[in-house]
């Protein structure tokens, strides 16, 4: 008998495509909305799709925690590939205004960095929660009356997959479809992450075990400030091509006293050496070990630079001739004091820097307006303790970067590390992070990050390590285990609400905090 000639007390049938199509799209809850406002309302719609209660029926009679997984890996798909078409939408049409965009080749779907994107963070959503519910089955499984035989004869085996930690670490194998990306540098920025944030939550653990009760005061997070930014600042002179981009911007725009632009009265048709042209040849002047200024003005007829540092010969030919070193000649020509020099820096520089981190402040600021509602003077006092914390660091690092060139030329003899004295002037600059230590953890692991993966590039590229095939797929999914487990051993290490949240909707759970569960709820969560 057909559907529409079904006696009127059994239900009506439903095809089979629709409802499966339905059940692995939209939830009963979501259906039930959707019902109520759409639906409902197109009769011919309504004939031909289940009432709500019909659909829960549907929905529970079957194994639904199969389709919530795929319906939650379409819709990471949709959400991610819309995301990444707006980002490319906005990068070529608004931010490239005006400029001359080279065409590109047309490249099929699959190879699409889009699609693949896409492809791999839905997989990883899917596998993980596939992954973990048949290693809690089978953990459960295993610990029956029944499978004692086999713990008997497999002791070690039985051991490991009957472990709290099993699912945790099964589940995380999800992590290989990382490798569905082609390996770029977005798949290494995310390795990267993943991995800082397993050694942070790592730290946190072994923090709330006890293992850090006597540190000292000054012991933090802060103290990678100074060794990353010693790794940066070496690769930013003889490495550029393995150095964020976008962190030589900022230093470069921020360095007034020490970057010598070109005059406005300066001939046109004379060459003038680029920001970057001054620090390649200070990276020249250390490779030659300092050598001292002769100055043109004093000694006309002789030659005063050495052929491979010509380019600079527009800053330093007119340069003070009391300057005693070639370094300062091209860094503060104009005078010969390197204090007054690195006082003047402060003098232009910190006001700049205090003027833009004033505008990002006040708009992060904007989501805590209740905090200004309730206490404004407070709010406002917190505010700008922030700024001036932040702006003093940031104009502090970047001067002593700089300064710490000329006051080597004043303490170290020319041979000694006439290049390593480059790190040595960064791990200066990055101790002024202790003005930041209580509420610069994010600051300073976002340098962290950096400093790591130039230092990777850096390596490569001169050969100190190989790299292994893949190995950055490798490292992802070894540290997505570690951040499952300490998840699953002790939540509250994971010490951002966001990222447990993110976990539990990884694992299946919903957007739910863990950390915040009563004792019995967590027990029962981890149950099937």
């Amino acid at each position: 008998m057909s559907s529409s000639s079904a006696p009127s007390g059994q239900p009506k049938q439903i095809d089979p495509i629709l409802r499966n199509a339905l059940r692995y799209t939209i939830s009963p809850r979501e259906y039930q909305l959707l019902h109520r406002y759409l639906l409902s309302r197109a009769p011919a719609v309504r004939k031909r799709t289940p009432p709500p209660r019909r659909y829960d029926a549907i929905s529970k009679a079957s194994d639904d925690y199969n389709a919530a997984a795929i319906r939650a890996s379409l819709r990471l798909a949709v959400l991610t590939f819309s995301g990444l078409k707006v980002w490319e939408l906005v990068t070529t049409k608004l931010l490239a205004h005006g400029t001359t965009m080279r065409p590109q080749k047309r490249r099929p779907v699959w190879k699409s960095p889009n699609v693949r994107l896409t492809c791999s963070l839905s997989l990883i959503l899917l596998f993980h929660r596939l992954l973990r519910r048949f290693f809690i089955r089978l953990r459960e499984s295993l610990l029956t009356n029944e499978a004692k035989p086999f713990r008997r004869r497999n002791p070690r085996l039985a051991k490991s997959l009957t472990s709290k930690i099993a699912p945790a670490i099964g589940s995380s194998l999800a992590g290989f479809f990382l490798a569905v990306y082609p390996g770029d540098q977005l798949r290494i920025t995310i390795t990267i992450y993943i991995f800082t944030r397993a050694l942070e939550f790592c730290y946190n653990y072994l923090e709330d075990q006890g293992y850090f009760r006597n540190r000292p005061y000054w012991f933090g997070s802060w103290l990678l400030m100074p060794v990353a930014c010693g790794q940066l600042l070496h690769a930013f002179v003889f490495d550029r091509d393995c150095f964020p981009e976008g962190y030589g911007r900022f230093i470069m725009g921020n360095s007034p006293e020490y970057v010598q632009k070109r005059p406005q009265d300066y001939p046109k048709h004379l060459p003038w050496p680029g920001t970057y042209d001054i620090v390649d040849s200070l990276a020249q002047i250390s490779k030659m070990r300092w050598p001292p200024f002769t100055s043109p003005i004093l000694y006309p007829v002789t030659e005063t630079l050495p052929k491979r540092l010509q380019s600079i010969s527009p800053i330093t030919s007119p340069a003070h001739p009391a300057i005693r070193s070639l370094s300062c000649a091209l860094l503060h020509p104009n005078d010969p004091s390197c204090m007054r020099t690195y006082v003047s820096y402060w003098i232009q520089a910190f006001p700049k820097i205090a003027r833009f981190f004033t505008i990002i402040f006040t708009a992060l600021s904007v989501t805590r307006y209740k905090a200004f509602m309730d206490s404004p003077i407070t709010a406002l006092n917190r505010l700008a303790k922030s700024i001036l914390r932040m702006s003093v660091f940031i104009s502090g690092a970047i001067g002593t970067a700089w300064g710490s060139i000329c006051l080597f030329q004043h303490t170290f003899p020319r041979n000694f590390l006439p290049v390593q004295r480059w790190f040595l002037g960064g791990f200066l600059a990055g101790m002024w992070a202790f003005l930041e230590r209580k509420s610069g953890r994010a600051n300073f692991m976002y340098s962290a990050r950096l400093s790591i993966d130039s230092l990777w590039k850096v390596g490569t590229k001169r050969g100190w390590w190989r790299g292994i095939k893949n190995g950055d797929v490798l490292l992802f999914a070894v540290s997505l285990a570690t951040v499952n487990v300490l998840y699953e051993v002790s939540p509250r290490s994971i010490n951002s609400g966001v990222a447990r949240k993110g976990l539990g909707i990884l694992r299946g759970e919903g957007w739910v905090d863990r950390a915040a569960m009563p004792q019995h709820e967590k027990d029962e969560d981890t149950k099937d």
